[in-house]
């Protein structure tokens, strides 16, 4: 009784959590699309010095200007290139949120080598309910998974437990047989 009470509370849990999920998404992509927003901005005025100075492109720019004599010249080229870097991943993270499905957002978001865009999203995170079908399924689906995960140990210690339990009773039993009726 006691077991099937502590399923149910871990089920809860773990039901109230996945169903975070998809809110944390929804916070998630408005950070990056800001992101995205301001680093677009910075990476088209690279494209159009680039261009009002006769570059073929934002990078070839940036290579004549790394190997300028004047070192901070060559240190905000650096700059740059770490700029057009993150604006890619942000570009392909933004494709992910507006194509992918929740689990390839959910997998895109817990990827440690992002790690503090979502710290930066759990500054700002209000917890709700999820509106959508497929965000409310999705949380179901991972609060069973998860609910399985967490109790499904617990289940099999206790069953061999009482194995172990059993096995240690049949011999005594044996040789109580005649005598109690075992």
């Amino acid at each position: 009784m006691i077991g099937r009470l502590l399923d149910k509370l871990i089920f809860g849990v773990a039901l109230l959590l996945a169903l975070q999920v998809p809110q944390l998404a929804d916070h998630y992509q408005q950070y990056l699309a800001g992101m995205y927003e301001s680093t677009k901005w910075q990476v088209e005025g690279y494209a159009a010095t680039a261009k009002a100075f006769g570059y073929t492109d934002t990078r070839s720019m940036i290579r004549q200007h790394q190997q300028n004599s004047e070192p901070s010249v060559r240190a905000d080229a650096g700059q740059k290139l770490v700029t057009l870097d993150l604006f890619d991943d942000l570009h392909q993270g933004v494709a992910v949120f507006e194509q992918g499905n929740l689990l390839s957002k959910t997998l895109y978001m817990f990827t440690p080598s992002r790690y503090h865009y979502l710290e930066k999203t759990l500054d700002n995170f209000k917890p709700g309910i999820p509106l959508t079908i497929e965000a409310a399924l999705f949380g179901v689906i991972l609060g069973l998974l998860l609910n399985v995960m967490m109790t499904q140990p617990c289940i099999l210690l206790t069953r061999r437990f009482r194995r172990r339990g059993a096995t240690k009773k049949e011999p005594a039993c044996r040789q109580n047989d005649q005598a109690t009726g075992c």
